[in-house]
């Protein structure tokens, strides 16, 4: 608006100096009218006297005449020219007016929405402060809290206490208890001992005397009488059921299978292992079945329902060998690679003891009396641990490398073990002295974790190789007395039955040979 008033001020002023220019020409038209009159005068002169200066003076008003013609056609332009600008000027003012319009609806809607805002920030600002007003009685009942359970804690501890104490008189007891019966197992042992003295003779079951009704001499197995495809992705543990022609089998797929070894049939499929099976043992009742998994548990099933009825944690890393005891079906070991050994109460489903030690335990075995725990480690050595306590009782470097698999004789006097070293040593169990070694130049173990097994009349030892074939050695001679030939690749493990025959081997593809 202060333009538009500038604008129109500005034009008057040209309208008022093109009338004040007006004014002037007429001024100066009646002072040229005065100054004719002395013309006037002189006509009454003769006209040849006055003829000259008519002339000169007509010529100079011609000339005047004609500059202001020219003035005034200058002034006609100029006030043209001001005409437009003063247009030119409205249309502008026009313009000007129509945008200050829109920027005043445009302040006008941004008001509204200021004010919208600010009702917006109220209600947050209110809400905000209900929140903080909530923080703060939070916090105070977190603090109400926090006492609470440090009282809690305090209470706890207290309770722990007290049962800790009545666990260590517990374990008083039971340490008693236990005390008895090993009196008690001694006893037996002694009597069992004697008896089994009347019953062999060099180690050897007479076979026509009382208690031998399951023994029969081992034969040498010359051919593959059946090949099973038992585990996708390979096969690392297999076993004979105590006293049966039943083979038990564990692979890479996570499943442990029950086979008729005479009829090459599947009988029973066992899952819910969450990782590979890498070692297998069954109680000697046949009714459980035990297996140690690279998922760092343990899986216990019975047979009878095909569940599982104990999964032993504890392990830290995986568990690459178990067994159980062949006293009684309470107590089993298990080797990990957490540099643990663990002892098991079968019947509770937790560990009773654990033992620690800087190497890795590849395989584990229970002595025949149920009291000693042999292990075989990565670092070579053969080891005795004492099954209650926990205590080494001997060792012995038994290989230049790992140990890869422990296999106790039926009578338990002599132990036999495999390396990495491609050695087989015998020990003799109650003074851990070498009574024989047994290698062959074309036999390498497969894997850590490769089984070596000893026939149940003590004759023979079978291992398997890294090129698929199997040795077996006369334990008396120290020589290889039949090299076999099926599997196509690594043979991982190898176990004969309790009964003599078949012997039995896996691969790494998940075949099972059995050898007659």
């Amino acid at each position: 608006m202060i333009e538009m008033s500038k604008e129109e001020e500005g034009e008057d002023a040209a309208i008022e100096a093109i009338k004040h220019a007006l004014k002037a020409l007429r001024k100066r038209h009646l002072v040229e009218e005065a100054a004719h009159g002395p013309a006037i005068v002189a006509l009454s002169r003769p006209l040849v006297y006055q003829g000259l200066e008519w002339k000169e003076k007509a010529e100079n008003f011609e000339a005047e005449l004609q500059q202001c013609y020219k003035a005034q056609s200058r002034l006609s332009e100029q006030l043209v020219v001001e005409v437009a600008e003063c247009r030119a000027a409205k249309t502008l003012a026009q313009e000007k007016e129509s945008l200050i319009e829109e920027l005043q609806k445009d302040i006008g809607v941004t008001r509204e929405e200021c004010s919208q805002v600010k009702l917006l920030l109220e209600e947050r600002s209110k809400a905000l402060e209900l929140v903080v007003s909530e923080n703060q009685e939070l916090r105070t009942g977190f603090e109400e809290m926090a006492v609470k359970l440090q009282e809690v804690q305090a209470e706890n501890k207290m309770l722990i206490d007290r049962w800790l104490l009545q666990k260590m008189k517990d374990a008083e007891q039971l340490n008693e208890a236990n005390a008895l019966l090993r009196d008690m197992r001694n006893q037996e042992s002694m009597s069992s001992m004697q008896e089994l003295a009347r019953l062999q003779v060099d180690g050897v079951v007479r076979q026509f005397e009382e208690g031998s009704e399951y023994f029969a001499e081992s034969t040498l197995p010359s051919s593959c009488k059946r090949r099973i495809p038992a585990h996708n992705g390979g096969c690392a543990a297999i076993l004979f059921e105590s006293q049966s022609s039943k083979l038990v089998t564990g692979g890479q797929d996570r499943t442990v299978k029950i086979w008729d070894a005479s009829t090459g049939l599947l009988i029973q499929t066992l899952h819910e292992c969450l990782g590979s099976v890498l070692d297998l043992t069954i109680t000697h009742d046949n009714k459980t079945v035990i297996a140690a998994s690279s998922s760092n548990n343990l899986y216990v099933w019975d047979v009878s329902t095909g569940r599982i009825s104990h999964t032993l944690t504890g392990h830290t890393d995986k568990v690459c060998a178990v067994d159980v005891s062949k006293v009684s079906s309470r107590n089993a070991v298990s080797a990990a690679y957490d540099r643990s050994i663990k002892v098991w109460d079968l019947n509770r489903g937790y560990c009773s003891n654990t033992i620690i030690f800087p190497s890795n335990c590849n395989a584990v075995c229970i002595g025949m009396d149920g009291r000693t725990i042999c292990s075989g480690h990565v670092d070579g050595n053969l080891r005795m641990w004492d099954l209650q306590t926990g205590k080494l009782i001997s060792e012995v470097a038994a290989h230049s490398l790992g140990i890869t698999s422990i296999s106790l004789s039926r009578n338990g006097n002599t132990v036999l073990t495999s390396g990495r070293d491609n050695v087989h040593n015998l020990f003799d169990m109650r003074t851990l002295e070498v009574c024989g070694t047994l290698r062959a130049g074309g036999n390498r173990m497969a894997s850590n974790w490769s089984r070596s097994c000893i026939s149940p009349d003590d004759n023979y030892v079978a291992a398997g190789s890294v090129d698929g074939s199997v040795h077996i050695w006369s334990v008396q001679k120290g020589d290889i007395v039949a090299t076999l030939k099926e599997h196509s690749s690594p043979v991982l493990c190898c176990t004969w039955s309790g009964v003599g025959k078949p012997l039995a081997t896996s691969d790494k593809n998940g075949g099972i040979c059995m050898w007659m």
